[in-house]
Parts: structure tokens; C-alpha cells; sequence
């Protein structure tokens, strides 16, 4: 009984060994793949005699695991789409297959880092068949309230490389001084005109016409006031907006709007300083300065100036890049200057990472040990931010692999001299017959 449990036990020894080494064997492998994490063997003895059978090797067993939640060092790399996660985290990806199949039902994967590059169909993908996933973003940019414990909002990002794309003007600021001189008695009353550009509905540049004329007293004082009108090109020259503005002439706050009245026009906002009109292509809302600020439109001096003019919107462009943020808003970048945002990465994360199952390609699937998923926005919660032009190295140490697999060939070839003593202490006891 005891000699032949010892031979089982040698036995079990020369398996658990072998399966050690080829957990070795494949972190040693891997230990230059991105992404890949090392495993691990744990080896566990077991009991199997009675204090009424006597001693018994029971020998051993092994088991591994895959420790998914450890992290490897991020390494730079020139490709704007590369990403990894820094942190607690996965990216969700699926197969290019079952997006090419088309029957809507996309097994949902999960990996720390990848390669993403567009195809000939634009989808951002690994080459090795790894389609990245994301939240599409509305016309306007924003991001709808998707499920967070399921992938039914999840889409395979797809980038339209040849697609145009414009914003129109809905918002512009007006930083303009004009001449405190225009307003004394005696003054020329000349009328000062300025003309802002703007985009329309379908990427179109249309102008804006502003003019301002001053009011001309009699006698003294200077009245410090100005109409100022605005015509929309696009609209055939049509009045949209006409507003008296008077100025400050006091010692703490000269040059500074005192009031607005409103003509035409939406009525001024004293609390943002704007007004609004409607051009050919919808309501547009302009800054002009809050009351008794240096925040706007100024009554200074002798010179008419166009200080500051700015404005929201943008022609027709086309997609010169992608750029990715660390909340895992993927961007567009057109050459025209504007940048619209096009998919959320999420963030996926389960209570017991290791427990997810592995797969190829270093992607993994939540399994009943693993517990559900839950998708985050990167950076919030118990997850880490998203990195671009990075990928993350194996966590595998080649050094702690090979003293393991020193220690390992000992072990083995100790199991193996176990079995060559048990069988030549069975030799002896045949040869007893003799």
C-alpha cells in the first residue's frame, strides 16, 4: 500500500511539474506581447490515509490562474488610437466577424490595451480581428444616458474617413470700441460699419453686417449713445436687430456699457451681456458686455476698433485625424479646425477580474466567477482613465520565470528519482521469492 502510494505520488509530481512548466513555458513566451498576463501554477498536497490504514502519500495536485487584474508598464508608441487603460478597467472590443456578419448579435470582449487602426469599411480594429466599441455620440456632439449593465448601447466604432462635416454659428462676441469723440455736440455723426462672418446650416460662409451710428447732441454734454443695427446678407440686407447703446462717463467705470435698449431684436441679457438675432439659418446669440464691465463693446478715445471678434462654428472639412481624451471621448479632428466628437469609450469593470475566462488575442469574457460587468466612464469610480499612443507591456518577469523553472526542472527530475527508487524497491521485494 505505502510503496504503491508512492509511486502515484511520483506520478502526480511528474504531472504537476509538467503543468508547471507549461505555465513557464507560456509567460516566458509571451513575455513580449502586449497586453498578455502571466499566470500561475499553485501546487496543493492531498491527504488520503486513515490512522487505520496507516500512512499514504496522497501527492499532489495543481492548479493555475490567470492573474488579469495585474498591470503592466505603458510603453509610448505614435499611433493616436493605440490605447490601454491606466488602472482598474477594461476596454470593450468584439469580434470583426460578427460585425461583418451583420445578425446584430456582438459577443462583447473585454481587453486592458489594443491597436486600433481603421479598416477598408472604417471600423477601428486590432489586426487581429478586435473591433473597438463605444457609445455614439448625437449630431450635436453630446452623449446619450446608455444602459451602463448592459452592451446593448454599444456600437462598433466605425469612422466615415471621407465624410464632411460643418457646425454653424450660433454663438459670436463682439469686443468693439468705438469713439467717444463721434458723440460730442459739433461732431461729423459718421456711422462705423463693421462686417462679421458667420457659417450657416450647410457649412456656407454669410456675413453679418453691423452698424453703428452715433447720436450728435446739440449742446453739451455728449450724449454717449449709439444705435447699433444688424442686417443678415443671407437674408437680402434685412434689418434682424437694432439696439441703443449708452455708455458710462463716470471716474470708476468711463467707457463701459451704462444701458441697452432693445428695438428689434431679442431682448438684452443683463446678466450675460448678450442679444440675439435670427439669420436665414436660425437664432444666433451675441456678446456684447455686461453693464459696467470692460467685457465687450467700449466708448473710448477717438478710434473705432474691432478689438475682438469671435464666433463659434466652422466650414465644410474633412476628417485629417483621431484623437482620443482620457474620459474616452473619441474625436474627430477636421482640417478645417473643428473637432466633433463621434463615440464614448466606456470603461468596463467586474468585482473579481481574475475571475474573468481568457481568450485569444488577450481579450477575456465575464464568467459566473468573474461576477456581471459594469460599464464607467474612464476616470470615474473604481476605474482608471484611458491613455493613447500607449500600449501596455506583459506583466510577465522573465528573471522570476527562469529561477521558477530551475526550481521546477529540480522538481521534476526529484518526482522522477521517487519513481526509479519505488521501482527498484519492487525489484527487491520480487527478488525475495528467489
Amino acid at each position: 500500500m505505502t510503496i504503491s502510494s508512492s509511486l502515484n505520488a511520483g506520478v502526480m509530481g511528474l504531472s504537476a511539474n509538467a503543468t508547471k512548466l507549461a505555465v513557464i513555458s507560456d509567460n516566458i513566451a509571451n513575455s513580449a506581447t502586449y497586453g498578455y498576463k502571466r499566470s500561475e501554477a499553485d501546487f496543493h498536497s492531498m491527504v488520503i490515509g486513515t490512522p487505520f490504514t496507516g500512512y499514504a502519500a496522497g501527492g499532489v495536485r495543481v492548479t493555475t490562474l490567470k492573474l488579469i487584474g495585474d498591470r503592466g508598464s505603458l510603453i509610448g508608441t505614435s499611433n493616436a488610437t493605440d490605447l490601454t487603460v491606466r488602472g482598474r478597467g477594461m476596454i470593450p472590443v468584439t469580434d470583426l466577424s460578427a460585425v461583418k456578419n451583420a445578425s446584430g448579435n456582438l459577443p462583447l470582449k473585454l481587453a486592458t490595451t489594443g491597436s486600433f487602426r481603421t479598416d477598408a469599411d472604417g471600423y477601428l480594429r486590432t489586426e487581429t480581428g478586435q473591433v473597438l466599441m463605444g457609445w455614439p455620440a448625437l449630431p450635436n456632439g453630446t452623449i446619450p444616458t446608455y444602459p451602463r449593465d448592459t452592451a446593448a448601447g454599444l456600437d462598433p466604432v466605425q469612422i466615415q474617413a471621407n465624410q464632411f462635416a460643418g457646425e454653424p454659428t450660433t454663438a459670436m462676441t463682439l469686443g468693439v470700441n468705438l469713439p467717444a469723440t463721434s458723440t460730442e455736440p459739433g461732431a461729423a455723426g459718421n456711422q462705423e460699419v463693421l462686417s462679421v462672418e458667420y457659417y450657416d446650416n450647410l457649412g456656407k460662409s454669410q456675413n453679418l453686417s453691423v452698424t453703428f451710428t452715433p447720436t450728435v447732441p446739440a449742446t453739451t454734454p455728449a450724449s454717449n449713445q449709439w444705435t447699433m443695427q444688424l442686417y443678415d446678407d443671407a437674408s437680402g440686407g434685412t434689418l434682424v436687430g437694432e439696439y441703443v447703446l449708452t455708455f458710462n462717463d463716470t471716474r470708476t467705470a468711463g467707457g463701459t456699457l451704462a444701458s441697452v435698449t432693445t428695438v428689434t431684436g431679442t431682448a438684452y441679457n443683463a446678466a450675460t451681456g448678450e442679444v440675439g438675432v435670427n439669420v436665414a439659418s436660425g437664432p444666433v446669440s451675441i456678446m456684447i458686455g455686461t453693464l459696467n464691465a470692460n467685457d465687450g463693446m467700449t466708448q473710448l478715445s477717438d478710434t473705432f476698433a474691432p478689438v475682438s471678434i469671435t464666433k463659434d462654428g466652422s466650414p465644410v472639412g474633412t476628417i485629417t485625424g483621431l484623437d482620443i481624451d482620457e474620459n474616452g471621448y473619441l474625436k474627430a479632428l477636421y482640417d478645417t479646425g473643428l473637432t466633433r466628437t463621434l463615440y464614448q469609450i466606456p470603461v468596463a469593470d467586474v468585482p473579481n477580474m481574475n475571475g474573468l475566462t481568457a481568450l485569444d488575442n488577450q481579450t477575456y469574457q465575464v464568467s459566473n466567477e468573474s461576477g456581471a460587468f459594469f460599464l464607467w466612464n474612464a476616470g470615474d469610480g473604481p476605474t482608471g482613465d484611458l491613455v493613447n499612443y500607449a500600449r501596455e507591456e506583459s506583466t510577465t518577469d522573465v528573471a522570476g520565470e527562469l529561477t521558477d523553472l530551475i526550481q521546477t526542472q529540480r522538481a521534476y527530475s526529484s518526482n522522477a528519482k521517487v519513481i526509479q527508487t519505488v521501482d527498484e524497491m519492487l525489484q527487491e521485494t520480487t527478488n525475495i521469492k528467489r
